[in-house]
């Protein structure tokens, strides 16, 4: 399996509103696809690394279901919508468990 997790980083203009909807449209798109074992995402609500403010977790069966959600069209559209909002930065990380 292969686990991904990025941490998000958005503009001091964008709304709590708009951070659930970053969850909330994150969390659907297991519905939109196949090879996801898990998902989950959050607020962060640590006080170290406080400036990432979503965190958003998935789980893969293997490598080819990774990349098949990443030219995935519903994906595609839920990180045009975390740009839209006002992402400003990412990190994101891949490991397999």
């Amino acid at each position: 399996m292969i686990n991904r997790i990025v941490l998000v980083k958005f503009s001091d203009e964008t709304t709590n509103e708009q951070l659930q909807e970053v969850i909330n449209r994150f969390k659907a798109l297991k519905d939109h696809l196949t090879g996801i074992v898990e998902i989950q995402a959050g607020l962060n609500f640590a006080e170290r690394s406080k400036e990432y403010q979503v965190v958003l977790s998935v789980r893969f069966e293997n490598e080819a279901a990774l990349e098949a959600y990443v030219s995935n069209a519903e994906h595609q559209a839920v990180a045009a919508y975390i740009r839209e909002v006002g992402r400003v930065d990412s990190i994101g990380v891949d490991f397999k468990l």
